[in-house]
């Protein structure tokens, strides 16, 4: 299909014409699809997946730490559970051979009590890493969030400002 008319021009030896534009019909599918999803979006594309990517990741990187947390607070407890448990056990027995002298059962009792406050400290400690460990990883992930909300709108934009033209 040639246009002919206005936009012809003969300079010298040289014809100047207008290019053919065939019609909506007449260009292969995956072209027209091309038209609704531009090269803007194929650029934009592999930052988005990259993007989503990261945010999936920071999320199982918050699970993970708030479960490790648990883990660590858990052993604790079992841990002071045993103590007291020993303790128990061995001031039952002490006093039934009433071989050890109290000076000597004292200093160990004390002893696994500061163990248990020990393990309190690292407990409490723990909490409070944890808290902070998540606390950046949701700040990162609310920033990578909001970057992918602002990307996947200009895409949107370009393509509305591309198939309006």
């Amino acid at each position: 299909m040639e246009n002919k008319g206005f936009f012809n021009k003969e300079i010298g030896n040289f014809t100047f014409k207008s290019p053919e534009i065939p019609k909506i019909s007449e260009i292969p599918e995956i072209a027209q699809n091309s038209i609704k999803d531009p090269l803007f979006y194929d650029l934009g594309k592999e930052r988005i997946e990259s993007l989503k990517k990261a945010i999936s990741e920071i999320k199982i990187l918050i699970k993970e730490r708030e479960k490790l947390s648990k883990d660590t607070f858990n052993e604790g407890e079992k841990l002071k559970t045993e103590i007291n448990n020993f303790i128990l056990e061995n001031e039952n027995a002490n006093i039934a051979l009433n071989s050890v002298s109290t000076n000597e059962l004292l200093r160990e009792k004390n002893e696994l009590r500061s163990k248990k406050i020990t393990i309190s400290e690292s407990q409490l400690k723990e909490k409070i890493d944890c808290w902070k460990d998540v606390a950046v990883l949701k700040k990162e992930l609310r920033e990578l969030e909001i970057e992918l909300s602002e990307k996947e709108n200009r895409i949107i934009a370009l393509n509305k400002i591309l198939e309006s033209n």
